[in-house]
């Protein structure tokens, strides 16, 4: 469910994407407001990403193969983590480059009413993007709230798109301020400091996305509650008499990888070491779906 959840949100972010920036490149072009040109490009740095996004997730499909023995899911995390690239140097910098040549070389707006409408219209359509978001994102986080869900999630798209959709959103309304103080006081440096504050905008939600990436793609384990439940299932199945030591990691956002040392007991043959192995497997793949590679080996607990 989560897999069909990203992807109808990113189809819908990039759908919304795309109209949004051809009405702001018009608008820009007609009216010179150096807000709605940043805008524009930050509309095609969000469809690139969202394109992105699509792309990691059909790589991540690519069954196994002899040099990546675990799979490709991790492309998953990779390509999140260029969508963190593109939103810092194509989205960030740029807007803010704009907006200080914007404020070097002010000029007036003309038919400063399209912007507005442009970005009035813009507004809504980002706001349908991020409710799809929203909803889908409600179907996987549970109880979390959404900055716990954005900072633990192991998928990486809907919180990409969580992100890009609330940046959207913030941007839009600077847009907007921007150019409405510009016509109402007659002065283009408010729409330079519009440009700007887009551009920071931007450059702040690519260092929390990098940061995020980056820690998923180092390689992250299993959550607290999911360690206590594995750890329960396997010194509950007959035959186990302890865990000596266990490690878990993603090996994609929906691939956990189970690695333990088990205590049983010094009398038992191979035939019952095995059946208590399978046992365990069965246990832990009950709790945790996502466990789909578990490595047990056994032993005698040594004082």
């Amino acid at each position: 469910m989560s897999t069909e959840g990203s992807t109808r949100a990113i189809i819908a972010a990039l759908i919304a994407n795309i109209g949004i920036a051809i009405t702001k490149f018009i608008a820009a072009a007609i009216s010179g407001s150096a807000s709605m040109f940043a805008e524009a490009i930050h509309s095609v740095a969000d469809s690139g990403n969202q394109v992105l996004l699509i792309v990691g997730g059909r790589r991540a499909r690519r069954a196994a193969t002899a040099t990546h023995p675990f799979g490709y899911g991790r492309s998953r995390y990779i390509y999140a983590f260029i969508v963190s690239i593109v939103l810092f140097s194509v989205g960030g910098l740029f807007s803010i480059s704009e907006g200080l040549n914007k404020l070097q070389h002010p000029h007036e707006l003309e038919a400063a009413w399209l912007p507005l409408t442009v970005l009035g219209v813009s507004i809504l359509l980002e706001s349908f993007s991020l409710r799809t978001a929203l909803r889908e994102a409600k179907h996987v986080r549970g109880s979390q709230s959404l900055v716990q869900f954005i900072r633990h999630a192991k998928s990486p798209e809907l919180p990409v798109v969580l992100l890009e959709d609330i940046a959207a959103l913030v941007g839009l309304v600077f847009a907007f301020g921007g150019v409405g103080l510009t016509v109402l006081t007659h002065d283009a440096v408010w729409d330079a400091i519009g440009t700007l504050a887009i551009g920071a905008l931007l450059v702040a939600v690519a260092v929390i996305l990098g940061i995020e990436t980056s820690s998923l793609l180092l390689g992250e384990g299993a959550s607290a509650g999911d360690v206590g439940k594995i750890r329960a299932a396997i010194e509950g199945t007959s035959g186990v008499e302890s865990i000596i030591h266990m490690k878990t990691l993603y090996l994609g956002p929906d691939e956990l990888m189970v690695g333990a040392k088990i205590a049983i007991a010094s009398s038992d043959g191979a035939e019952s070491i095995v059946r208590t192995i399978d046992a365990a497997e069965v246990a832990v793949r009950a709790v945790v779906p996502a466990a789909r590679v578990i490595y047990l080996e056994p032993d005698i607990r040594r004082v």
